[in-house]
């Protein structure tokens, strides 16, 4: 019961975190600042806890009980962590002078939308 407990409350450090990405990335857009440190930590923790949410996940899918909505929520969930993980890779294979903000606003927003749909799927409220 512990692993349930931990996956469902990390969706409020990845809604946090994900919220901090994408306020810190509009910032940078808005203010036309280069591409920094910053963003790039902000994003490895999104992703990372993407990635904890979703092995913890795992871990209670194979301890637990399975029932008809989580086809849903897992099918979200793992496109989620893709996501997630494609942004990550296509900013560090650019040079440094091709890095820009947008694909942050971008792939965060379509991880929280994915994250939401795989919430709403097995019934559960996103915040609450």
């Amino acid at each position: 019961m512990i692993l349930f407990y931990a996956h469902s409350g990390l969706r409020y450090l990845v809604l946090l975190t994900g919220l901090l990405v994408i306020a810190y990335a509009v910032y940078g857009l808005a203010s036309r600042r280069p591409y920094d440190r910053t963003m790039r930590i902000l994003a490895a923790i999104f992703t990372g806890a993407i990635d904890l949410t979703a092995l913890l996940g795992l871990s209670y899918l194979f301890v637990g009980t399975f029932y008809p909505q989580l086809g849903g929520h897992i099918a979200t969930m793992v496109l989620a962590v893709v996501v997630a993980h494609v942004v990550s890779a296509v900013m560090k294979r650019r040079p440094p002078a091709e890095r820009t903000y947008m694909p942050h606003v971008v792939g965060t927003l379509v991880v929280l939308g994915l994250v939401a749909t795989g919430i709403l799927a097995i019934g559960r409220p996103i915040v609450g």
